[in-house]
């Protein structure tokens, strides 16, 4: 097989952005939310989503505050890491040789994931320059530089070669985009046969339009949910066929039950993001596809 050679984000100039998306880039650069920085300091693993499983509640009888602090902090970063494990896991197989490619990579924490599960390369991108620095100084850190690079790009044009990647993904980043741009970028850079897999926050059609919770979800974090079915429209205009779909929102709710007990973490959008996930609104979805 012919190893297919690292971007390099020095080769390739960034492209021109949208008012829009230089907001988002602003928002992110400026971002020091501890609810993203003090789950990461565990095990310089920083993900940028929500978790999933059945929480360990018993952390919050813990007398002591800062033993308290802590333990909340270690089970919420358990439940973040069983979310990035879950959608790594769809991802294969793959080979050490392999690409794949992490859609609004955050400070980093999946594309390691992957690396770590399958060996292989990863290129990892995301509009804000602050992010991608910090990745790569934990690639850097970890030694897996050399295999894992995150680059100031935007997922909907990456001017990476097309047909490079076995395997791509988008982990909460989906609604910061339009999602035919988005799907036919994954669509070219993946080969023929290769996986795509997306876990998403996305509003219920059969609800209606979207609830207040989501245009409040919105306003919080400067982005514009899709409509569930949107979502696999998008997909089949764009060469991506799913062959799994997974609705994970009350695999959610128990980490959101907790994060909103942590004093020292909550950024006062816990209560909405459980009421639009209780009022059926709102949905935590997987989808994973074949690019055909």
């Amino acid at each position: 097989m012919t190893t297919v050679p690292v971007a390099r984000t020095a080769t390739l100039p960034v492209p021109a952005q949208s008012t829009y998306q230089s907001r988002v880039a602003d928002y992110w650069n400026a971002e020091e939310n501890p609810v993203n920085l003090e789950l990461g300091k565990i095990d310089d693993l920083y993900h940028h989503h929500y978790g999933i499983g059945a929480a360990d509640r018993s952390v919050l009888d813990e007398p002591d505050a800062a033993l308290r602090r802590e333990r909340v902090t270690t089970e919420l970063h358990r439940l973040e890491h069983a979310q990035a494990e879950l959608l790594a896991s769809h991802l294969g197989p793959l080979s050490p040789a392999d690409r794949v490619f992490d859609a609004g990579c955050g400070r980093g924490g999946g594309s390691v994931v992957a690396h770590l599960r399958y060996g292989c390369h990863a290129d990892g991108v995301t509009l804000s320059t602050k992010q991608a620095e910090f990745a790569n100084e934990q690639a850097r850190a970890r030694g897996i530089d050399d295999k894992v690079r995150y680059h100031h790009r935007n997922m909907l044009d990456t001017g990476f070669e097309t047909g490079a990647y076995a395997a791509s993904w988008n982990n909460e980043s989906t609604m910061y985009v339009e999602l035919d741009l988005l799907f036919a970028e994954h669509a070219r850079l993946l080969r023929r046969g290769g996986r795509y897999v997306v876990i998403t926050g996305c509003y219920n059609d059969t609800y209606g339009q979207a609830s207040r919770e989501v245009s409040l979800i919105n306003a919080h974090y400067i982005c514009d949910i899709h409509p569930r079915s949107e979502y696999f429209r998008a997909m089949a205009r764009n060469r991506l066929v799913p062959v799994h779909v997974e609705d994970l929102t009350e695999a959610t709710i128990p980490y959101w039950d907790l994060r909103k007990e942590a004093d020292h973490l909550v950024t006062g959008i816990e209560d909405t993001f459980l009421s639009a996930y209780r009022n059926g609104s709102f949905q935590y979805l997987l989808i994973v596809a074949d690019r055909v």
